[in-house]
Order: structure tokens, then C-alpha cells, then sequence
């Protein structure tokens, strides 16, 4: 049998629940795990051993004595670090934020803990979620388990190789411009991000906010359901969050694909595209078609400006958001803070990364006198087009389909030094971003042992469908199931 800790939350929460398994054995069972591999994988940042125990004894006796029985009652759940936590540290990997502890809870995080999920630790990422390597990190580089001389993708590349490694059964990212999609393809792991505003931003350190998402990072299709049921729906304390009606996403998994129309833009299958990952995801097509799905090749040519357009918007908001840390009213600060109010401004501000200090000035600039017409309005437009040639498509077609990353997992500090270079490989994921839709990439193959996803977008709102093809595409499949060569 396998270990507690290779088991999917899904399988694990009939155990619990037929009590064949406390939470407490499960939590010991994972930080066994963790002792035996995180110094080879580096995924955490804090980990909350103690904590986890004495939640789940107090859970086991809450099942023991009562008929609660939450969707992730006794599930361990690690964090990415820039979703806050009450009273435990949360650093979006950044010396600017070293020891700043939440005195609340990010909205995700109470639902979670109202379903009995416990959460084990916060996971590394790139600074303040900028980046496609988990490289930018203040405190280390997390490396992907598959092999440990490649990058595990970014910015949640923590929660992605923590899933990978069986060192947590869930993990929750956010994704900003493929910050949850990219490191599940390059750690062949499934995870989603859903359309603008339906899962609750507040309490999410802002990067993006007309970008970001909060989503999952999970082993399988299945458990990415099982955890929107809980994350997905209206909070008071977030407007942008939508009021729709509540789905059981669990519940339609099942049901048939067949007749389903898929179109594949040629814009993702382009120049820079791996002839590895092209003809993974080919092939993914092609069992796709023997399931009664049709398919048609399309063009969307705004997506070869997608890139340019997410940067420009996100810098600029980055630049925005990123004021507020002066090291006077919030944020790092030097200990000797004598002399003019700009020099030593200056100096506190040091305290971001040299990614980071990058994004606010472009961002700076976009937004600046003369230039902001030039660059961030004109994003803008190019946003609003983008989503009306979607939007077209969806009129003939009902899922978008293309790789989830044109390579596969670089090679650590492979991207350092040209991050032009990195930022062009988020051709295939930006467009969900910058129009606000769904995106869900799944496993879909492998090449000379790296990890390859298959990313599939669908219209406002279409999670659900989105989630039926990929289980389909899993039920037929073994991608999601193989385990990397880590050992313990």
C-alpha cells in the first residue's frame, strides 16, 4: 500500500471519514516525508509542525465526538507566502517583508479552516510574485523534484514541488500572469486558474489586483475540484469577487465530452515552442478526438501581444501596490536611518530584490508623465481587443487548447541573465490573465524526464467544463499518476 502521504486528499478524506486513518497519524505520516526530502527540495519557508499536530488531535477528537465532518477535515495544506496568515510569519519571499506576521486571516485561508483543512507551512515562491523560476526568492532557490538542477516554474514554484514531493496533499498558489499554471507543468502537477473574481483576493499581498488569482495546486483533477469547492464564491470583504451560484464541482466530473468543440490557436504552437512539447500536446489532442471531441486549428494574432500588454499592466500596478513600502509606514527598514528623507527612503527600498526594483521601475515609467498614454493606456486597449477575439472564438468553439509552457523546466540560473528571455516564455499563459478567463493545466507528458502540461482555456465562468475534459483526459492517462525520482 502506499504511504498516507502519496495519497490524493480525495482518497484520504474517505479514510479519515471511515476512520481508517487519524489526522494526527497523516500529519506525522507527511513531516516524516518532509524530514527525508525538503533538504534537496527547499519548497517551505516556515513550516508548522507543532501547530499542525495540535490541530489535528483537536479534530480527531471534534470527529470522535461530534457528526462534523468538513471537505477537508484533516487535510494538510501548504500555503504559498504571500497569502495571509494570522499570527504565522508571511514574506512573499521577500527581505522587505522579512518579519511581518498578519494579525487576520486571508479569506481563503477561513474557509479552509472552517472545512477542518490544517495547514502545515508557507511555501517559498519568487519575490513578491515576480517571476517564472522560483529563483528571485530572498531566502532560497526551490528546486523541482523531478530534477534537482531545474527550476520547479514560478512564482508558486514552493507549493508546486511541495505537492510534487509528496510533502503536502494540497497546496494553494496565485497566479498573476501563469504563476500557478507554470510550475504545475514543470512539476507535473494540476492546477487552475479560475476567471477573474471568483475566488476572494483579500488578503492576498497585491502584486496585480486586476491580474491575480489565489487558485490550487494539486496532485490530480479531482482534488483541484474537491479544493474549489471550498475557495470558490462571494466575500463581503473583496468587491471584485462575483455573486455565482454555488457548484458542486465535484459532481459533474463524470459527464460525457463528447460533441465538445476545441480550437488551437496557432499563436501557441509557434516559434519557441519545444518540438517535445508540441507533440505532447498533439498527441493530447488526438486522444482528446477518439473521446467524440472535434477540434479545428484557429487564429487569435493578438495573442503574439499578449506578452508585452500583461507586462506593461502588471508593472504598472506592481509600482503602484509596491509604493506603500518605504520602510516608514510599512516594510524593511535601515538601522541607522539618519540623514535626507530621500537617501534613506533609497536605502529601505534596497530591500526588494533586484527583480522586483526592475518591475517598479518599468512600471514607474509606464505610468509617468508623457508615457502614460504611450504604454499603459494602450495596454489597456490591447487588453479589451484580446478579450473580443476570445470571446469570438467561444462563439464556435468551446475550449481553447494549447501548452501550458512552450519548454520544458530550465535549468537553474539558465534565465538569470536575460530576463527578456524569461519573460517571453509566458507567451502561453498570459492571455488567461490579461482576459480574465479560466485556465487549468493538467500533465499531458514527458521529455528526456521533464514534466510537459497541456493547458486548456475556457469562456467566463466555464471552470466546470474545463475540469470535465481534464478528468476525462486523466481517466485515460497516467501523466498525473508518476512519481519523481526524489526518493526519501
Amino acid at each position: 500500500m502506499a504511504s498516507f502521504y502519496e495519497l490524493t486528499a480525495y482518497e484520504l478524506h474517505s479514510m479519515l471519514q471511515n476512520g481508517d486513518i487519524t489526522a494526527e497519524e497523516l500529519i506525522y505520516s507527511l513531516f516524516d516525508r518532509i524530514q527525508k526530502t525538503e533538504t534537496k527540495i527547499k519548497a517551505y519557508i516556515t513550516l508548522l509542525k507543532e501547530n499542525a499536530i495540535n490541530q489535528a488531535r483537536l479534530l480527531d477528537k471534534k470527529l470522535r465526538n461530534s457528526n462534523f465532518f468538513g471537505i477537508l477535515a484533516g487535510i494538510p495544506i501548504a500555503i504559498k507566502d504571500n497569502i495571509c496568515t494570522k499570527n504565522i510569519r508571511t514574506t512573499c519571499s521577500s527581505k522587505m517583508l522579512d518579519n511581518y506576521v498578519p494579525p487576520y486571516n486571508a479569506t481563503v485561508i477561513e474557509r479552509i479552516l472552517a472545512e477542518g483543512g490544517i495547514i502545515i507551512g508557507k511555501t517559498n515562491m519568487d519575490e513578491f510574485a515576480m517571476g517564472t523560476t522560483t529563483e528571485s526568492s530572498y531566502y532560497q532557490i526551490t528546486h523541482n523534484p523531478w530534477s534537482l538542477e531545474h527550476v520547479p516554474g514560478g512564482s508558486s514554484g514552493g507549493s508546486a514541488a511541495a505537492v510534487a514531493a509528496d510533502e503536502t496533499i494540497l497546496a494553494l498558489g496565485s497566479d498573476t500572469g501563469g504563476s500557478i499554471r507554470c510550475p504545475a507543468s514543470f512539476c507535473n502537477m494540476t492546477g487552475i486558474k479560475v476567471s477573474y473574481g471568483s475566488i476572494s483576493r483579500y488578503g492576498l499581498i497585491s502584486y496585480a489586483c486586476s491580474l491575480e488569482q489565489i487558485g490550487p495546486l494539486t496532485k490530480d483533477v479531482r482534488d483541484c475540484a474537491l479544493l474549489l469547492n471550498v475557495l470558490v464564491g462571494r466575500d463581503p470583504y473583496d468587491s471584485t469577487t462575483l455573486n455565482r451560484p454555488k457548484i458542486d464541482f465535484l459532481a459533474t466530473l463524470d459527464e460525457d465530452i463528447k460533441g465538445l468543440r476545441i480550437g488551437i490557436p496557432k499563436e501557441f504552437m509557434g516559434t519557441g515552442t519545444a518540438e517535445a512539447v508540441s507533440k505532447a500536446v498533439w498527441n493530447a489532442v488526438h486522444l482528446l478526438e477518439s473521446f467524440g471531441v472535434t477540434y479545428d486549428e484557429i487564429s487569435i494574432p493578438l495573442i503574439d501581444y499578449a506578452v508585452p500588454c500583461y507586462y506593461i499592466i502588471a508593472m504598472s500596478e506592481a509600482s503602484s501596490n509596491l509604493a506603500r513600502y518605504d520602510g516608514i509606514r510599512y516594510g524593511y527598514r535601515v538601522e541607522k536611518d539618519e540623514g535626507e528623507w530621500n537617501e534613506i527612503f533609497a536605502e529601505d527600498r534596497l530591500a526588494f530584490g533586484p527583480e522586483v526594483r526592475r518591475r517598479i521601475m518599468l512600471g514607474t515609467y509606464a505610468l509617468s508623465a508623457g508615457y502614460y498614454d504611450m504604454y499603459y493606456l494602450k495596454a489597456l486597449k490591447v487588453r479589451t481587443l484580446l478579450r473580443n477575439q476570445f470571446e469570438a472564438q467561444f462563439k464556435s468553439y468551446d475550449i481553447i487548447l494549447g501548452p501550458t509552457m512552450p519548454t520544458t523546466p530550465f535549468k537553474i540560473g539558465e534565465m538569470i541573465s536575460d530576463p527578456l528571455a524569461m519573460y517571453r516564455t509566458d507567451i502561453d499563459t498570459v492571455a488567461a490573465n490579461v482576459t480574465g478567463l479560466p485556465a487549468i493545466s493538467i500533465p499531458c507528458g514527458f521529455s528526456d524526464g521533464l514534466p510537459i502540461g497541456l493547458q486548456l482555456i475556457g469562456n467566463s465562468l466555464q471552470e466546470e467544463l474545463l475540469l470535465r475534459v481534464a478528468y476525462k483526459f486523466q481517466q485515460e492517462t497516467d501523466y498525473h499518476k508518476k512519481k519523481p525520482p526524489i526518493g526519501g
